[in-house]
């Protein structure tokens, strides 16, 4: 019985963490269409923190 517990609980984590992600998707498109220039800004940061990093 508790490994049965355990699965859903597993289960239940892994919806959780799918929906905090979708919401954390849905948070930024937001942001980037509230504060356009910040957002552009954003990008161009993250463009240029891959462009300098080591694989």
């Amino acid at each position: 019985m508790p490994d049965r517990e355990a699965r859903e609980t597993d289960a239940e984590r892994r919806r959780r963490r799918a929906q905090f992600l979708h919401e954390l998707t849905e948070a930024r498109e937001l942001r980037a269409r509230v504060t356009p220039r910040r957002a552009r800004a954003a990008r161009l940061r993250q463009a240029m923190r891959m462009r300098t990093f080591r694989w």
